[in-house]
C-alpha cells in the first residue's frame, strides 16, 4: 500500500534485459536505507527490490508490467517518482494506492494558470475505468485530485511544490502516464454492474 505521495525523484542508471525482464537500477537517496524484498513504487509501479549497492538499487519488471505501464519506455537518465510502502499507523496524506497500475493514459494538455498547472489526460474507456469530480486519481504514482471529469479524459492541477519535485516538471503532451483509478470507486463500480 502506498499514499501517493512522492518521497524523492530517482534516476534510471542502467536498464539490463534478462529474456522478458528487465532490471532496472536505480540511483535514489533512500537506496541506502532499502532492503531487499521491500516494495518500492515507481512512477506508481510497485516493485520488489531485488539488490541495493549503496546509492543504487535494483528492482525488475517482468513483460506484464512493461507492456500495461510506461515503464517499457524507460531510459538512462529517465527521472521516476518514488514512494516506499505506506507505514501502518502513519498519516495517510495521499488516498489509498496500491500500486497496481489500471492502464496507461496520454497527455493531451497542459497549461499554466495563475502560477499552477493543469493537466489534462485521455484513457481508454473500454476498460471501464472511471474518475468522478473532487475524486482521487495516481498519475505516475502521485496521488491527485480529478478536476473536469469526462468519459474517458480528466485534469489535475497542479501545484508548484508538487511540479518542481515529481516528474510532472519533465512532462509533455503526447507522453504516456501510468494511472491507478480510486480503489473504492472500482469497489463501488464493481458491485452496481453485478446487481
Amino acid at each position: 500500500m502506498f499514499t501517493g505521495i512522492i518521497e524523492e525523484l530517482g534516476e534510471v542508471k542502467e536498464l539490463i534485459r534478462e529474456n522478458e525482464n528487465l532490471h532496472i537500477i536505480v540511483e535514489a537517496k533512500m537506496a541506502s536505507e532499502l532492503k531487499v524484498d521491500q516494495s518500492v513504487s515507481h512512477n506508481g509501479v510497485c516493485l520488489t527490490v531485488v539488490a541495493v549497492n549503496n546509492s543504487t538499487y535494483t528492482v525488475t519488471a517482468i513483460n506484464e508490467t512493461l507492456e500495461k505501464t510506461n515503464l517499457g519506455k524507460l531510459k538512462v537518465g529517465t527521472a521516476v517518482n518514488l514512494e516506499r510502502g505506506m507505514k501502518l499507523g502513519a498519516r495517510l496524506d495521499g488516498h489509498i494506492v496500491q500500486g497496481h497500475v489500471d492502464q496507461t493514459g496520454e497527455c493531451l494538455n497542459i497549461s499554466e494558470e495563475g502560477g499552477s498547472w493543469v493537466f489534462t489526460f485521455k484513457y481508454d474507456p473500454s476498460q471501464s475505468n472511471i474518475t468522478i469530480e473532487k475524486g482521487s486519481i495516481t498519475v505516475n504514482g502521485v496521488s491527485l485530485t480529478v478536476v473536469n471529469s469526462k468519459k474517458n479524459e480528466f485534469s489535475v492541477a497542479i501545484i508548484p511544490y508538487t511540479y518542481n519535485h515529481t516528474t510532472f516538471k519533465h512532462l509533455k503532451k503526447g507522453d504516456v502516464v501510468n494511472l491507478e483509478f480510486d480503489v473504492i470507486g472500482k469497489y463501488v463500480k464493481r458491485l452496481q454492474e453485478l446487481s
